[in-house]
């Protein structure tokens, strides 16, 4: 795929079963036990799906929404009405993600219940929620400085952060930890906890292998890629290799008429073709930015390569993230090198 480029329509041949989509407070169920609820986002990305599964005298929820009184408010009449009063048992977070995590804390200490997550992602949210109300520190300016940042964008970063904790609800101070390959009795079906990475560092799927669902967070979406950054505490990861070697992994464990339950976008069928799309995507973005590395660039020269609109200040951050993201990898396979010029700003150049 990486030869002729992504496809124009990411998405277009997959299988999409349900043609309506669950208003806010409802439900659609989408398999039995299985309910898809779609809270609103306050971003350019307005809505997440949320599963609710009909457990053992009560319901399991996965994924909770941000933190907002919207959003508490969908859940209070899904309690009183979809959820009959009926007991939540546990709350399963798939990543660390304020869209995802936002309201878990809220719902947990409401029904006096577990908050199950992996354990990478549980403590970098709450290590990233302890940013609150600090000051940028010296290494995220550095870093995005070295990135190519100019004066008005490393205010704005300055002003930005520790803003990730104002979506979060303080988390629990003890959770029940989840990994890559356990089992989790729900009702009458046993999902196993598949972990993917690249677009947090713990992402836990949960996959029905007898009944062929899988609920994907944003590991798999259909039409959209998940963002996949390199962020100033950890300055030489790889995720974007982490995100491709996931990719291939699920591409091998999920059949073909896997009924995929993403956090965004629709359910759908056609895991593999997507998967594939997934991998090509990146790949021919990375062969572009080989192309552009003739000449040296810094990382926020590399936008044009890898995004089709024109970057806004209010996605900063995320674009330079994903674009040092590639060059990493780049940098990993030994095809791109980086220099630093007298001013402390990074260069890239093809090898």
């Amino acid at each position: 795929m990486s030869e002729n480029g992504p496809p124009a329509r990411p998405g277009r041949n997959l299988d999409y079963p349900f043609t309506a989509r669950p208003e806010l407070g409802e439900t659609l169920v989408v398999a039995p036990g299985v309910h898809w609820v779609r809270m609103r986002l306050p971003f350019q990305l307005n809505h997440i799906n949320l599963w609710l599964l009909e457990d053992e005298g009560g319901w399991t929820i996965v994924d909770t929404g941000i933190r907002d009184e919207s959003t508490a408010e969908a859940w209070k009449k899904l309690f009183a009405d979809v959820m009959e009063d009926r007991p939540v048992r546990r709350v399963i977070v798939t990543h660390l993600h304020p869209d995802h995590v936002g309201l878990a804390g809220w719902l947990v200490r409401r029904f006096d219940v577990d908050l199950w997550m992996s354990r990478t992602d549980y403590l970098m949210c709450r290590n990233l929620v302890a940013d609150t109300g600090q000051e940028a520190p010296e290494e995220g300016v550095r870093f995005y400085r070295a990135a190519g940042f100019p004066d008005d964008a490393l205010a704005d970063y300055r002003s930005r952060f520790g803003g990730f904790g104002r979506g979060v609800f303080r988390l629990p101070n003890s959770y029940r930890r989840i990994r890559d390959g356990d089992q989790i009795a729900i009702g009458s079906r046993v999902w196993e906890v598949v972990v993917g990475r690249g677009h947090a560092p713990e992402h836990a799927c949960l996959w029905c292998k007898e009944d062929k669902l899988f609920i994907s967070g944003d590991q798999i979406l259909p039409r959209i890629s998940s963002n996949v950054s390199v962020f100033p505490t950890e300055p030489e990861a790889n995720p974007l290799q982490d995100w491709l070697d996931s990719c291939t992994k699920l591409k091998r464990l999920l059949p073909p008429d896997v009924l995929v339950l993403p956090s965004h976008n629709e359910p759908f069928r056609g895991a593999s073709v997507r998967l594939a799309e997934l991998i090509g995507e990146h790949e021919w973005n990375m062969e572009r930015l080989v192309e552009l590395c003739a000449e040296p660039q810094r990382a926020i020269d590399c936008f044009a390569a890898l995004f089709r609109s024109r970057i806004t200040s209010g996605n900063y951050l995320m674009a330079t993230g994903e674009s040092l993201a590639h060059l990493n990898c780049l940098r990993a396979r030994g095809i791109i090198s980086r220099s630093a010029d007298a001013s402390g700003i990074d260069f890239y150049a093809r090898c």
